[in-house]
């Protein structure tokens, strides 16, 4: 059972070929015995998934329920999930249990799903490694001495090591894409404003939106279906129509106009990337795109301009964590600075508190018009380059990360070199864009993830290509060794 994808899942339990019960202990008993290689996971709920579980089945058998109907899920630990600790990874919301489930979460309970864990993380998805967690790093299980990348790391290494079938994430910079790339799996970010927020413990939250990990584009397809749509409880939340994603997997690519980034292809690339998105890119033409080189000229001032928007909205998000309201709460407070002060700097980590420090930086009297603002203005910039692109292309495709997973605590005392892992990520989340990863081979027997980047609420074309890309290759049905089925 554990081999199949959501797909092949939700055909079985439709046809009453397995219980969503039976499907279900399946995979806590994998978890027993290779989940805590990982640590995938801040919280495992087998009971409570198996009371979902048997309500699942009770509605598989009246022939009404959904597709998702009876298949587990984990949650980052991001997303509020009622009566279940919501930590974002952090110390300082270790003892929070949730009082009310996000949309996603709600939107995706509807549909049937169990969930059977809440993932582990970047704290507050603040990190490019899943190291900077609370709860000590996940593990790639490609090569465990490797990162699985971040934030949603622990989502996309439990995908990739069939610990669970499927995942949720959030992308504030590539949250959702550089994880999937480092694991050798799916990941889809899609346009902002296109899944609901609420209930999404804030980042950044001009950037931050959720989205999906899953084995393959037929699977983020699926997932998407449920939980996009119109939120009245999100004032970030778009009034869009919410396209057929599945009905439009099968469309032919003939055609399609697909744009090659100059600034994505230069001598930082690591080589077995490129050779691997050469590769991909002549499988693509195969089928009848056509490829066009672009420009995107402003590339190469995504970096800096991400890292004042998002410390910016970062520390005005997190002010709330103050030891008074919920939350880790310092001990024997001699008076209420006391309590303030010591409850964060002993509840937040390292590169939280860095963040909110430039943050505050950048806000404050007399440099808000010298960073912020002048980084605001770079944004516009970014959104006008994609825009003109996308009058010359269909599709935007291109590495997703510039190397392959880099080993634990290689980067973490260089906070500028693990930025740059995002390179290619971070101006879709400054322009808003729908982007993914999928999984085109590997370089030195490690993942590599190709990138490809949509119009607005384009979702339907990207997972297209994907899936018209997976149905000639094979290389997002690899799993690695140790974790075989």
């Amino acid at each position: 059972m554990l081999q199949h994808t959501l797909a092949e899942l939700s055909a079985l339990l439709l046809a009453r070929k397995i219980s969503s019960e039976e499907l279900l202990r399946a995979y806590i008993d994998r978890n027993e015995t290779l989940g805590r290689e990982l640590n995938c996971f801040i919280s495992f709920i087998p009971e409570l998934a198996l009371e979902q579980a048997r309500r699942a089945d009770k509605l598989l058998q009246t022939g009404e329920a959904s597709a998702l109907a009876g298949i587990p899920i984990g949650h980052k630990d991001i997303f509020c999930t009622e009566g279940i600790k919501t930590s974002c990874a952090s110390r300082i919301l270790d003892n929070f249990i949730a009082p009310y489930n996000a949309t996603v979460v709600e939107r995706l309970n509807k549909a049937g799903m169990v969930t059977l864990a809440k993932t582990n993380m970047d704290e507050f998805a603040m990190g490019s490694s899943n190291e900077t967690s609370f709860y000590g790093a996940s593990l790639n299980p490609w090569d465990k001495q490797r990162v699985p990348g971040g934030s949603s790391g622990g989502s996309a290494s439990a995908v990739a090591a069939r610990l669970l079938p499927a995942a949720t994430g959030t992308d504030t910079g590539g949250s959702i894409r550089q994880p999937a790339a480092f694991c050798g799996i799916s990941g889809l970010k899609p346009t902002y404003g296109r899944v609901s927020r609420y209930g999404m413990i804030a980042f950044a939250s001009s950037l931050d939106q959720g989205g999906t990990l899953t084995r393959d584009a037929r699977d983020s397809a699926m997932l998407l279906g449920e939980m996009a749509g119109f939120d009245p409880l999100d004032s970030t939340s778009v009034d869009h129509p919410v396209d057929d994603y599945t009905g439009a997997l099968d469309k032919p690519i003939e055609g399609l106009r697909v744009g090659l980034p100059k600034q994505f292809f230069n001598s930082k690339l690591d080589s077995g990337i490129a050779d691997r998105i050469d590769d991909a890119i002549k499988e693509l033409e195969k089928a009848g795109a056509r490829i066009f080189d672009i420009e995107l000229p402003n590339t190469h001032l995504s970096i800096p301009a991400y890292y004042v928007i998002s410390p910016a909205e970062c520390s005005s998000n997190l002010e709330r964590y103050d030891g008074v309201r919920f939350g880790y709460r310092c001990e024997n407070p001699v008076d209420l600075s006391d309590l303030y002060c010591r409850s964060r700097e002993e509840g937040f980590g390292k590169e939280v508190k860095r963040r909110i420090m430039i943050g505050t930086y950048v806000l404050s009297s007399g440099y808000y018009d010298a960073y912020y603002l002048k980084a605001q203005k770079v944004r516009r910039l970014i959104r006008d380059d994609f825009q003109q692109a996308f009058s010359q292309v269909d599709v935007i495709l291109g590495p997703t990360t510039p190397s392959t997973a880099f080993k634990l605590n290689e980067n973490m005392d260089d906070p500028l070199n693990m930025y740059l892992s995002d390179i290619f990520t971070v101006s879709v989340n400054l322009a808003g864009l729908p982007a993914m990863s999928i999984p085109v081979g590997f370089s030195d027997s490690l993942p590599v993830g190709m990138q490809l980047i949509g119009n607005y609420f384009d979702e339907s074309r990207l997972l297209n290509l994907a899936h018209q890309y997976q149905t000639v290759t094979d290389w997002h049905e690899h799993t690695a060794e140790g974790f075989e089925l």
